[in-house]
């Protein structure tokens, strides 16, 4: 199998497409609910990329970001916010959280395993 993502979005069908993408390019999803489930998941396991909505409930993407910079074991892994917020004050709080990229919703499958295949591989 290959190199282990996880997936957080509060949309089960989100999950469940960006997983069937990475899935069919050669990675190994995980998907979390929300930022608390992706916080809690990598209690327990190590990803090679993070991909995260912005808005969901109990834990936003920004706060779950600004949390796993925090943490030794994580704070150098790739994420990417996958949202349909476009506003440039809202990419820019994501990058100051510590954001790696930014793809907006509706996503193109072939744009994000590029995105994926650029910053871990294969």
């Amino acid at each position: 199998m290959g190199k282990p993502v996880l997936c957080v979005d509060d949309s089960a069908s989100v999950r469940q497409m960006v997983s069937f993408t990475l899935e069919a390019a050669g990675y190994a999803p995980t998907t979390a609910v929300d930022g608390m489930d992706a916080l809690s998941k990598l209690q327990s396991a190590r990803f090679s990329l993070i991909i995260t909505d912005l808005n969901m409930p109990n834990l936003d993407g920004i706060g779950m970001i600004q949390r796993i910079r925090q943490m030794p074991g994580h704070a150098g892994v790739p994420i990417v916010m996958l949202t349909t917020e476009s506003d440039e004050a809202k990419k820019a709080a994501g990058k100051a959280a510590g954001a790696t990229g930014w793809i907006v919703k509706p996503f193109d499958q072939t744009r994000l395993v590029s995105v994926v295949n650029k910053l871990i591989g294969a």
